[in-house]
């Protein structure tokens, strides 16, 4: 069994902006592409144009529709369609290494980083029994245990701009919506967005203390909801009617066609 470090040196994760997330999978191609062409293992598919298509994902995108919880100011709020981008959260108390029987699980003393030594994985799964988040997938056609890994080929790699040194997730999503740093650094990006929006464990009663956070989506306005008294709607203009009612021929016209 492989132990845990009982500190490390920095805490690398991401904070995930589920108010910003369109759900348009682009970090997941780009996640896909960047760990098949590079870092271990293939990510393989099985049948991707047969009529049972599976395959290996490090990250994968999730909608809900979700309904607010009403208060004083919203007492009916809209729901809402959330898209929950979900993939290995680097847990300080990881439980998928403490549980590997050949040690092929590590957590990284340097940054926090979870990763699978694929020469040492005999594909037992017992990692991906002991992650409850389920971010951990066997690839079938290498027969090992695939996770992120923060494209560690990526982020120290000094021969790329210094632009392109994060994973390949936050490089391409065009919402803005993930965001890489080290949270041990109180006044890294991630760690000032944490504290401003109120940043979320995911399941914290596991008490697997994970690193990667989510900033819970702001509540939407109803179109159907009055403005408080001295508000203006800013949106009026836009949404009032832009022509008028024909009149004349043209209105017996308009009427005749709709018959048809």
């Amino acid at each position: 069994m492989t132990t845990l470090p009982e500190t490390t040196t920095r805490k690398l994760g991401l904070v995930i902006d589920l108010d910003t997330c369109v759900g348009c999978h682009a970090c997941v191609v780009s996640c896909k592409g960047w760990n098949t062409e590079n870092y271990g293992a293939p990510l393989s598919d099985q049948q991707p144009y047969g009529a049972d298509p599976s395959g290996t994902f490090l990250n994968r995108v999730h909608s809900y529709e979700a309904q607010p919880l009403a208060t004083s100011a919203m007492p009916h709020p809209a729901a809402q369609l959330v898209h929950f981008p979900k993939s290995c959260l680097h847990c300080e108390d990881a439980p998928c290494v403490t549980v590997c029987p050949t040690g092929a699980s590590y957590k990284r003393v340097e940054d926090g980083i979870v990763l699978v030594n694929e020469t040492d994985c005999i594909g037992c799964g017992l990692c991906a029994w002991a992650c409850p988040y389920g971010a951990r997938e066997m690839d079938a056609a290498e027969g090992v245990m695939k996770k992120c890994t923060l494209c560690v080929d990526r982020i120290y790699n000094e021969n790329l701009p210094e632009v392109d040194r994060v994973p390949a997730c936050v490089r391409t999503c065009p919402a803005g919506a993930r965001h890489f740093g080290d949270f041990a650094d109180p006044e890294s990006n991630v760690s000032k967005l944490t504290a401003e929006r109120g940043g979320l464990d995911l399941m914290p009663e596991q008490a697997t203390k994970p690193v990667n956070k989510y900033l819970p989506p702001r509540p939407k306005d109803r179109l159907d909801q009055p403005k408080p008294v001295g508000e203006i709607d800013i949106l009026a203009p836009f949404l009032a009617p832009v022509i008028e009612e024909p009149k004349g021929f043209l209105g017996w016209l308009d009427k005749t066609l709709e018959k048809l």
